[in-house]
């Protein structure tokens, strides 16, 4: 799993646990099927549409900033070196 993938199903997964709620919630919530969530939170899936991103986002009504904003995020290595 990619590190930006990893930092966005752990900030996924903190902001459930947070909320006591489980990733069928999350889906439900959010107007997608369960096994959108959980090939999301899956090992075998590379990478993550924004888009997929943003729906989950307001299913759990917090903006993409707010969802971005996050040590998660922050500590991640640069890319291009």
């Amino acid at each position: 799993m990619s590190a930006v993938k990893n930092a966005v199903v752990q900030r996924f997964k903190n902001i459930c646990n947070i909320r006591n709620i489980a990733a069928n919630e999350l889906a439900n919530i959010s107007g997608v099927t369960p096994s959108t969530v959980y090939s999301l939170f899956s090992n075998e899936r590379k990478n993550v549409s924004i888009t997929t991103i943003k729906i989950l986002c307001d299913g759990l009504n917090i903006t993409l900033g707010e969802f971005f904003s996050s040590p998660e995020f922050d500590n991640l290595e640069q890319e291009i070196k």
